[in-house]
């Protein structure tokens, strides 16, 4: 389930980044031919806004955000299995309270009209409670994955990348050494 749920995923990002595209190309294209379109330059913002989270929440997924761990890296690992689990739950309690927000933000932009392109700009805000609940579901099954294997939240575990599909990933079906600050 969580395969099917990762490839649709997928799928939708790759979507909003051909719309991005899509948008920024009919925009450039209008704009040499002096025939402007200019709710093409709102679309491509509104979508690259929820684009932004689903890139996020692959991220999350894979566990490959950005982390300098340099001196975790270093702990012995219970002390950095302590120390992930305590970020976990900071990052869930502001992912709760930005989507707190970002929900008082889109119903505070429903009747607001999202530049030329005629929909409402609670369209765009929406993707912020809804990325942070997509994110914040996806942190804290990784928090009970690793409550359960004894494993870490943040890093993926040494010789892979990630623990999801990566089929379309260069070299799909090896595995992948993964090297930490303390490991060099």
């Amino acid at each position: 389930m969580s395969s099917l749920l990762a490839r649709i995923e997928d799928l939708i990002g790759r979507l909003l980044l051909a719309a991005v595209v899509v948008f920024v190309f009919i925009g450039a294209v209008s704009r040499s031919i002096d025939r402007p379109i200019i709710w093409t330059v709102d679309m491509a913002q509104a979508v690259f806004v929820w684009l932004c989270f689903f890139g996020a929440l692959k991220a999350m997924r894979l566990k490959a955000h950005i982390g300098v761990d340099y001196f975790v890296a270093k702990l012995p690992f219970p002390a950095r299995r302590a120390i992930e689990l305590g970020l976990a739950v900071l990052a869930l309690a502001f992912l709760a309270a930005m989507g707190w927000f970002g929900v008082k933000l889109t119903l505070l932009n429903t009747a607001r009209v999202f530049g030329d392109s005629g929909i409402s700009y609670a369209w765009v805000t929406a993707a912020v409670p809804a990325g942070c609940i997509a994110l914040g579901i996806v942190l804290f099954v990784q928090i009970v994955t690793a409550l359960r294997s004894g494993g870490l939240v943040f890093t993926a575990e040494p010789g892979t990348v990630g623990d999801a599909d990566t089929s379309d990933a260069p070299g799909h079906g090896e595995a992948k050494t993964v090297r930490t600050a303390g490991e060099l």
